[in-house]
């Protein structure tokens, strides 16, 4: 079996087929050899679908070290913006990459501008964010220049994180250049691998070294500890009334609520007890505008809150009803869905709202939320209380939404009875059918369907609506991937 097919839960029996059992298991490759697939092209499939969290590895460094150009080497094409000059990669990117049949999650936190807290300062938030949320750094140095002060900044931030390190001497271009490299040594992080990002010399042993310092999969930051405390993400725009929200759940004023928008700077993390229950509660920087337009605190909050949201299980999204959803609500939601979450919309300050605000209110909400139709909604006021009662069970509906697995034998009867009556359209004399399929994983719930020919986008989404109208799956996103039959693999 493939060294990248996990589990999101290390005690299931089942693990190395994702979150299928082993009896499950041989029934479901059965049926694929039924139907002509290559056994090894299902496995690969129920691995893609089924591996919960990939391994993080960040790539960080000062700028124009060549992060970028590492970044497109290593994925095999060139996606990252690279140019000769500091500051080109503004937002952190993350893409898929694959060495050596173990699959990870790569995140270019690119270039840093000067701002008004000085470069060392924009350097140690990025360096902050991304080493938080990694299992291991790579770390890029320019060998042609050496260690730098910056350098060293983010070297005792590496020291204190105490995560993995692997040291990338860039731009070794030849055998003149090895001497650059071995001179860095003096970082104290280890062996520097000498590369040359641009002609990739060098980057197959750097990866290897990646590739033991990556674990096989990564630790579960939520529901793994019997009875810890459930973690909820407070998100939204600044001065939405996310603070003012946390202290009336807590019953007390913990956080600090100011009518100037950001006041809050770094994430509080505070246990509640709310409706018998002890839940974890981040109060998350407001996010005022997309990263790279940010300066100063605002931009290092947004980093902050992003950190959040990738530590959370369930994401409550604050909307202001005094004023009009915008694009702005709209990223952030697109940010939980993003990280899979499970996915809870508070609509603020109902109880000030006059009809006519109300009725143009609810039109707003079915245009411009109608992508996240399943998100259990509560209309509530942060200011005096009310309808706080109802934020529990909305949580606890996209929690269960979230971890709920529908057995293999129930989605095919499901998807045959869909198929029989729903077929998908014919395009160019030809009508492609979902075969059979299965649910890989959860935590969000993710499905791979198998088919004998390419699966339309507008029938996906059908598919997907049905799911949710047969088995629920309130307050979750769903993921569903589609593994077309290859011809020469069908069996006679």
């Amino acid at each position: 079996m493939n060294d990248h097919i996990h589990s999101g839960d290390s005690g299931n029996p089942g693990a190395e087929h994702g979150e299928l059992g082993d009896a499950e298991y041989s029934e479901f490759m059965e049926l694929a050899a039924q139907e002509g697939f290559d056994p090894e092209d299902v496995e690969g499939a129920i691995g893609e679908a089924g591996h919960g969290p990939l391994p993080v590895l960040a790539v960080v460094g000062r700028p124009n070290v060549g992060k970028s150009t590492l970044v497109n080497r290593i994925i095999g094409r060139r996606e990252a913006v690279v140019q000769d000059k500091p500051g080109v990669t503004r937002d952190r990117v993350t893409y898929e990459a694959e060495w050596a049949g173990r699959r990870f999650k790569l995140v270019d936190t690119g270039g840093w501008e000067q701002d008004v807290l000085g470069l060392d300062a924009s350097v140690a938030a990025q360096a902050e964010y991304a080493i938080e949320t990694a299992d291991a750094v790579v770390f890029v140095v320019d060998s042609t220049v050496g260690a730098t002060d910056t350098d060293e900044a983010v070297v005792r931030l590496l020291r204190k994180a105490g995560k993995p390190v692997v040291l990338c001497a860039n731009k070794v271009d030849g055998q003149s250049g090895e001497a650059d490299a071995t001179a860095l040594w003096s970082l104290g992080l280890g062996q520097p691998h000498p590369v040359s990002s641009l002609h990739g010399r060098g980057t197959g042993d750097m990866l290897d070294a990646v590739l033991e310092a990556l674990p096989e999969a990564p630790e579960q930051t939520f529901g793994t500890t019997i009875g810890g405390p459930r973690r909820i993400a407070l998100i939204g725009r600044p001065n939405v009334g996310k603070s003012s929200l946390l202290n009336k759940v807590a019953g007390e004023e913990r956080v600090v609520v100011n009518e100037i928008a950001g006041t809050t700077r770094d994430p509080v993390d505070e246990l509640i007890e709310l409706g018998g229950t002890v839940w974890k509660f981040v109060d998350t920087a407001g996010i005022r505008r997309r990263v790279h337009l940010q300066e100063g605190a605002d931009y290092y909050a947004s980093l902050r809150t992003a950190a959040a949201v990738e530590k959370a299980e369930v994401a409550v999204v604050l909307i202001d009803t005094t004023e009009s959803i915008s694009v702005q609500d709209q990223r952030i939601i697109t940010m939980a869905v993003d990280a899979g979450r499970a996915l809870v919309v508070a609509f603020n300050k109902w109880d000030t709202l006059d009809e006519e605000r109300r009725y143009y209110l609810e039109r707003e909400i079915e245009t411009e939320l109608a992508q996240i139709a399943w998100a259990p909604r509560v209309n509530v006021s942060a200011r005096t209380g009310r309808h706080m009662e109802r934020l529990v069970p909305a949580i606890e509906t996209a929690l269960a939404g979230w971890e709920t697995r529908v057995p293999t034998g129930r989605l095919n009867a499901f998807l045959g009875e869909l198929v029989a009556g729903h077929p998908h359209p014919i395009r160019g004399g030809k009508q492609p059918r979902i075969l059979f399929g299965t649910q890989a994983g959860t935590r969000p719930p993710r499905f791979v369907l198998f088919a004998s020919g390419f699966i339309e986008a507008g029938y996906r989404r059908f598919v997907e609506r049905r799911l949710r109208e047969e088995f629920g799956f309130d307050g979750t996103p769903i993921h569903i991937s589609v593994r077309v039959r290859e011809k020469r693999g069908r069996k006679k």
